[in-house]
């Protein structure tokens, strides 16, 4: 299928790399089918997308909005009275830009962008990667032209309009090759979200003094801003070879690199690391939503592709005996790295790309 000429797609996506990600992924896929497609993203300047969507190459709007759900009431005051301002923003960018399909993906500003386009007759496709949507798909699931989701239970929410498409996940993650088993298994790689993790950064320093024992042994570690000195001078203290970055920007290069992979079990990075093939240690944030990070991590713990450490049962030394004994049997990492390949959705995003154009072309 082929998009017309001239189509122009606005992309919803904001805060956190669970949401910006796989707009990324849609937004490249869109250009890979045309090239003549325009995207534009719309945003907010609070969240990383003010740095991922231009590294990525694409345009961004930025319109007012912030967090309702698990804040403060001073924070959802906040973000109340910046609405009215934030609507407006949104309703004047849908009307120069003129969009021939509204994507949302979740994230601050999503709900504000798909509202607008909805109200001027654009079709809106939600995008939802999680098994509970979040609150501003919940919101607008009634709406909506059409749907895209990553599981099979949450179809539930948005009715006969929902297919499965898989969490899309960015080209280059699909690309990774499999880890020659002639290579020795020396590189662990580290993060806690595209913001860090405290319980994680905390455990590996911990960890830092027993794995320091394993010769050969590397770290990467993203830690988020707050973090990195204090995860910099432990690894330093203990002699461990070891690259701190507050944030990683090429994440595929990292993940092809590693031999295990330490870190949250949010949609999009249990699709990243699977889409790679790669074994990985799940430390799942015990607040998410519906605990879905936790059925995230037991999925591949079920099929055999990765370890699951509870946050309530998180210490160092736990921590670093668990990843010992991974880099310890090369064997059952080649294991675990073909089963996680085998839970791969390669094609997710340009699954969905098929969903937006089958929306382009239904009659308005």
């Amino acid at each position: 299928m082929k998009a017309s000429l001239g189509v122009r797609v606005l992309v919803a996506a904001g805060g956190t790399g669970g949401h910006i990600f796989p707009g990324i992924a849609i937004a490249q896929a869109l250009l890979k089918r045309d090239p003549t497609t325009e995207v534009r993203f719309v945003g907010t300047e609070r969240g990383l997308e003010k740095k991922l969507v231009p590294a990525a190459g694409f345009d961004l709007t930025f319109i007012p909005s912030g967090a309702l759900n698990n804040v403060s009431w001073r924070q959802r005051l906040k973000t109340l009275a910046a609405l009215p301002v934030g609507f407006w923003q949104a309703w004047r960018l849908v009307g120069q830009f003129k969009p021939d399909l509204a994507i949302g993906v979740g994230g601050y500003a999503s709900g504000l962008a798909m509202l607008a386009a909805m109200l001027r007759g654009v079709p809106t496709l939600a995008v939802e990667v999680n098994v509970l949507p979040g609150l501003t798909n919940r919101l607008l699931a009634r709406f909506v032209t059409g749907a895209a989701v990553a599981y099979r239970e949450t179809a539930a929410y948005f009715g006969a309009k929902a297919i499965l498409t898989g969490t899309p996940v960015r080209a280059e993650f699909t690309h990774i090759p499999p880890k020659p088993d002639t290579v020795p298994r020396q590189q662990v790689l580290v993060f806690g979200g595209s913001q860090g993790a405290q319980a994680i950064n905390r455990a590996m320093v911990e960890a830092a003094p027993r794995l320091a024992t394993h010769p050969g042994l590397r770290l990467v570690h993203q830690t988020g801003e707050r973090d990195a000195d204090m995860v910099r001078a432990a690894y330093a203290a203990t002699g461990l070879q070891a690259e701190v970055h507050p944030f990683i920007h090429a994440m595929a290069d990292a993940i092809s690199a590693a031999d295990v992979v330490v870190c949250r079990a949010g949609a999009a990075t249990i699709a990243e690391i699977a889409a790679a093939g790669r074994a990985a240690i799940f430390i799942p944030f015990p607040q998410a939503a519906d605990d879905h990070q936790r059925k995230n991590a037991e999925a591949f713990v079920r099929a055999g592709a990765g370890e699951m450490i509870l946050q309530a049962e998180l210490s160092g030394e736990k921590l670093a005996q668990t990843l010992l004994n991974l880099l310890a049997n090369p064997a059952r990492l080649s294991t675990m790295e073909a089963a996680s390949r085998a839970l791969a959705r390669p094609d997710a995003a340009e699954h969905t790309v098929d969903v937006a154009f089958q929306l382009l072309h239904r009659p308005r």
